[in-house]
C-alpha cells in the first residue's frame, strides 16, 4: 500500500464539496438536487465511477466549474468520489443539507474554499480516500478584536442579522 497526497486544483476563492456516494446516478442526482436547491446556481460535479468502465462521469451548469470538477476527480481517482464546485457566489452552506440528503451520498469529506489536499492509499485494486487536509495549521485562539470582525463578516455577508 502507498500513501499519496493530491492537492486540490483550484483558484484561491472558489468553493468546493468534496464526498463519497455509490451509485452511477449520484450524478444526475446531485445535478437536480443543486438546481432545484438555488435558483440560477452555477456548479459542476464529477463522480468517480469505480466499476464498469470506471470513468468520471459529470455534469453541471457552468463549464469552468465542470473542468475543475472532472480535473480534481481525475486526479483523486478513487473509487465513488464526488465534486462539486461552486460558481462565484454560491457557498456549501446553501447547499450542503441538500447534498447530504440526497440518497446514494455516504458521506461529505470537506466543503471549503481553502486550499486542500487528499490523502489517499492507493492498492493493488484501487484508491481509498483517508481524510482531507483543509485549510493551514491553527495558530492561537481569537480575541476580543477577532470576535467582533467574525461578527460582523457574518452579518456582512448576509448570514446573521
Amino acid at each position: 500500500m502507498q500513501l499519496i497526497t493530491v492537492t486540490i486544483d483550484k483558484p484561491e476563492t472558489t468553493n468546493f464539496i468534496f464526498g463519497q456516494a455509490h451509485f452511477i446516478k449520484t450524478v444526475e442526482d446531485l445535478h437536480e438536487a443543486l438546481a432545484a436547491a438555488v435558483p440560477g446556481i452555477r456548479f459542476g460535479v464529477a463522480f468517480c465511477e469505480a466499476s464498469g468502465k470506471c470513468l468520471v462521469r459529470w455534469s453541471g451548469t457552468d463549464p469552468a466549474m465542470v473542468e475543475l470538477a472532472t480535473k480534481n476527480a481525475q486526479a483523486i481517482a478513487a473509487g465513488h468520489c464526488f465534486f462539486i464546485f461552486l460558481g462565484d457566489g454560491f457557498y456549501p452552506i446553501n447547499v450542503l443539507n441538500t447534498v447530504k440528503m440526497v440518497p446514494e451520498v455516504c458521506r461529505i469529506f470537506c466543503a471549503t474554499a481553502n486550499p486542500s489536499e487528499v490523502i489517499l492509499a492507493e492498492t493493488g485494486q484501487g484508491r481509498a480516500v483517508l481524510g482531507v487536509v483543509d485549510g493551514l495549521i491553527t495558530k492561537g485562539i481569537e480575541g476580543d478584536d477577532d470576535i467582533k470582525w467574525r461578527k460582523d463578516l457574518l452579518r456582512q455577508i448576509g448570514y446573521k442579522l
